[in-house]
Parts: C-alpha cells; sequence; structure tokens
C-alpha cells in the first residue's frame, strides 16, 4: 500500500485576522509548516466594521450572517480582496509561496444559494463540490492556497459562505488523496468547559460529550456550526482534527481540543 503525502488545512479565526501581532506570529508559524498547507480564513471585524460606516445593519444568526446584496459587496471587497492579498504578501515575505483564492477562482468551490425553511439568509452559499484536481495540482506544484470565505454557484453570483465549512469541505475532498489533517486556529488553547476560564480546555470531544455540553449550553453560538464541520469531516475521511491557539502549529506541548468519533 503507498503512504498517502501529508496535507495540513489551517482555518484562522476572526480575532487573529483582527489582531496584527496575532496575524504576523501566526503567519510565521504557518510558514514553518513541512509539507503541503492549505489556509482558509473569514473577515474578522472588518467587514461589520466597513458596513456599519454605510449605514448597514450587520445581522447574524447562529454565527452565520445574513447576506443581502449591499452587504455582499462589502464582504467580497474585504474577504477576497483587502485581507487575502495582505494575507498572501505576508506569506510570500515569509518565504511560503502562498496564491489567493476565491471559490470561483479555477472553479475551485462551488456552492448553490442556501434554501433555509424558516430564514431568508440572502446570498449565502453552501458547498457542493471541490476542484480537487487543480487543488491537488496546486499544491503539487509547491503553492499554498490561501482561500476567503467567498464561492459561487457557476452562474455568475458570488456568494458569503462559512469559513469554517469551506475548510471542512477542503478537508473531506482532498482526504481521497492525502492524509489531512484539519486544524482550526483562535484565540483560545481549546474549546472551553468555561467561556471565562482559559484553562478549563477540553482535550478530547466525542459525539456524546458534544451532545451533553450543548444540552449543558456550555458549547453554544458560533462553535456549534464549528463542532458540527468537525464531526462531518471526521466521517467522511479526514485523519485528525484540532482545535486551540496557533502557537501548536510549532509548539508539540501546547494545548488544544483534539475531536473524534
Amino acid at each position: 500500500m503507498v503512504n498517502k503525502q501529508s496535507v495540513s488545512i489551517i482555518k484562522i479565526g476572526g480575532n487573529i485576522i483582527d489582531n496584527p501581532a496575532e496575524l504576523t506570529s501566526f503567519l510565521a508559524d504557518f510558514s514553518a509548516l513541512e509539507g503541503n498547507t492549505v489556509l482558509v480564513h473569514g473577515g474578522g471585524k472588518s467587514a461589520t466594521k466597513l458596513a456599519q460606516s454605510m449605514g448597514l445593519v450587520p445581522q447574524i444568526i447562529d454565527g452565520r450572517r445574513i447576506t443581502d446584496a449591499a452587504m455582499l459587496e462589502v464582504v467580497v471587497g474585504v474577504y477576497a480582496g483587502q485581507i487575502n492579498k495582505e494575507v498572501v504578501a505576508q506569506l510570500q515575505a515569509n518565504g511560503s509561496n502562498a496564491m489567493g483564492f476565491s471559490g470561483a477562482d479555477g472553479n475551485l468551490i462551488l456552492s448553490e444559494k442556501r434554501n433555509h425553511p424558516t430564514i431568508d439568509f440572502g446570498f449565502v452559499g453552501d458547498v457542493k463540490k471541490v476542484n480537487t484536481s487543480l487543488l491537488s495540482n496546486l499544491l503539487e506544484t509547491g503553492i499554498t492556497p490561501v482561500f476567503c470565505a467567498i464561492t459561487h454557484d457557476g452562474k455568475g453570483q458570488l456568494l458569503n459562505t462559512n469559513a469554517d465549512t469551506i475548510a471542512s469541505e477542503l478537508a473531506i475532498a482532498l482526504s481521497s488523496f492525502y492524509d489531512v489533517t484539519l486544524t482550526y486556529c483562535f484565540e483560545k488553547q481549546g474549546v472551553l468547559f468555561d467561556a471565562e476560564d482559559d484553562s478549563s480546555v477540553i482535550e478530547a470531544i466525542n459525539p456524546d460529550l458534544y451532545a451533553k455540553l450543548k444540552a449543558e449550553e456550555a458549547i453554544h453560538s458560533g462553535m456549534i456550526p464549528k463542532l458540527d464541520n468537525c464531526f462531518n469531516s471526521l466521517s467522511k475521511g479526514v485523519k485528525q482534527i484540532k482545535i486551540g491557539h496557533h502557537r501548536m502549529l510549532q509548539n508539540k506541548t501546547a494545548t488544544y481540543t483534539t475531536i473524534t468519533l
């Protein structure tokens, strides 16, 4: 049996993007990773601040942003433009041959507009297909793809798409050809028993514990779709999933949360 090559897919949270010093530190750690790497980012608070300065009122339900036509213009400009290119530029400065992508570029991520029975999310996309062939070719030529949270529907429409979900779908798609480790980096040490106590890291979460923590509302809001994505990814072939602070990328003794089935 031929051993698969490994791929590390890292998703960074908004609080890293919003903190220039943290972002610089993270990108240095990320650039030092060996092997094939993929980076996925959202937009932090930048899109919200710009929207508010334009008189728009951001709406978020269950950790998901409602995206009307005006808000779509904002998130495309911030996510696919300013943030994506600044991240790519810093990675290049760190010696990582990064290239920035939305899902529309090279038809890398095809989505469909969300059809929810009770909520109109607007121009929000749910991933249908990843162009694994092109993505693999990019990795094999030494490119580090950097994905923003924008996809398309194949009919000319851009769609705002949850960055955690994009990372999960990329990991699932690549797992047929690579040993994939999916890592969610944010400002905490991991998933916490107590959101007010940074030392209360849950070292491992399986489906039973997850159900219990949700019922107790110890896990709520944006962490729920993140963990839903994690369990879905593991069930579809992703080798390993970790959640924690970016220092775990280079510090082997750092604390973090492992997601298991």
